[in-house]
């Protein structure tokens, strides 16, 4: 049995979830939209039992806690050391505002260490590999997010056309937070109807096929951490559906991402998980998923440099695949992944 009200153990000490919302009195300022913490329950025979809650409001908190809590209930079943155990997803009894939990088990992990390459992407790969989509299509049954922001996840057979949604719809909510981008949307467009089709599409013609795999769907070294008793690696904040398995390392070519644009993550995965035909658009793809979590996280953080990263990628794509006027010239001198630049990811802020 779980107390009525459990007690959650935060930066500032103990204190019960009722509390926090009865301080917060309706008003949640963007750094409470999520409130988590390790709670302790006790059992008839006092015996205690330490648990993982994550608490968020309104009706996109529920949607997010809701698509964490089944995408871990498909990883733990496919290693159930990859991530803690998920006990349940609810709604509080709290009228105003709607409040959600998400209740995993409590596990005790370093954050600041980088795994070790090879076990991590091994492991990685393993889970890529032994998933199986339930429809055989791209998809997930239920929303999902990527930070704050919900993916679009219809089931589709082809892959492209799944990507091509997901970018679409993650592009439009960046226009609603930063605004209208003539060049930017133009090149959008023209990523979305002729690149796509033609880089991904690739991907299932002249009889290739590519396998639907669950994926993290948020993968960067701020979701994953070291799990202190066994020394192995662990993920969490789970934001899935079922990709092209590369989609997964899309993130790592992101500025926020630092530990995991180090290359031997990235090689030392390959060598457990080949590149899909044709190999040597690996790079090319790699680009092209980067930049939805690079406009996915300048949609959440207004004014970020990562719409501009986001943008000269677009132009890149264009300039090799599908060349049009109205757009610039892509700048080498402006990509990341040529010089290394990086951020200090807005944690507090709102989350990634």
């Amino acid at each position: 049995m779980f107390p009525t009200s459990p007690v959650m153990e935060t930066m500032e000490g103990p204190v019960s979830i009722k509390e926090v919302l009865a301080q917060l009195d309706g008003r949640f300022p963007m750094d409470k939209a999520v409130i988590e913490g390790r709670v302790t329950a006790k059992g008839p025979d006092g015996s205690e039992k330490l648990y993982f809650l994550k608490v968020a409001y309104g009706e996109h908190g529920g949607i997010m806690l809701r698509g964490e809590y089944e995408s871990s209930k498909i990883i733990y079943k496919l290693n159930s050391d990859f991530i803690p155990e998920p006990f349940g997803f609810g709604q509080y009894k709290v009228e105003n505002p709607a409040t959600y939990f998400y209740l995993s088990a409590f596990v005790d992990m370093d954050v600041t260490t980088a795994p070790e390459p090879v076990e991590f992407t091994s492991r990685l790969a393993e889970m890529h590999k032994a998933s199986q989509s339930p429809t055989g299509k791209f998809g997930f049954h239920v929303a999902t997010c990527d930070g704050k922001m919900a993916h679009t996840v219809d089931w589709e057979d082809s892959w492209a056309v799944f990507y091509r949604k997901l970018l679409v719809g993650v592009c439009k909510l960046d226009l609603e937070t930063n605004g209208p981008w003539p060049e930017l949307e133009r090149a959008t467009e023209q990523v979305a109807t002729a690149v796509i089709p033609r880089l991904l599409g690739s991907l299932q013609t002249e009889g290739r096929q590519i396998k639907p795999c669950i994926i993290h769907g948020d993968l960067w070294e701020g979701n994953m951490g070291i799990n202190m008793e066994t020394g192995e690696s662990l993920l969490f904040d789970a934001g899935s559906y079922y990709a092209h398995n590369e989609m997964e390392m899309g993130h790592w070519r992101c500025e926020f991402s630092s530990v995991f644009r180090s290359k031997v993550y990235t090689r030392q995965y390959l060598r457990n998980y080949p590149a899909a035909e044709p190999v040597d658009e690996f790079d090319d793809r790699n680009r092209l998923y980067s930049i939805k979590g690079a406009i996915n996280y300048a949609a959440g953080h207004p004014g970020s440099i990562l719409r501009k990263t986001a943008y000269n990628n677009l132009c890149y794509l264009c300039e090799k695949y599908a060349p049009i006027d109205g757009i610039d010239k892509y700048d080498p001198r402006i990509d990341p992944s040529v010089t290394g630049a990086s951020i200090v990811p807005h944690l507090l802020e709102g989350l990634i």
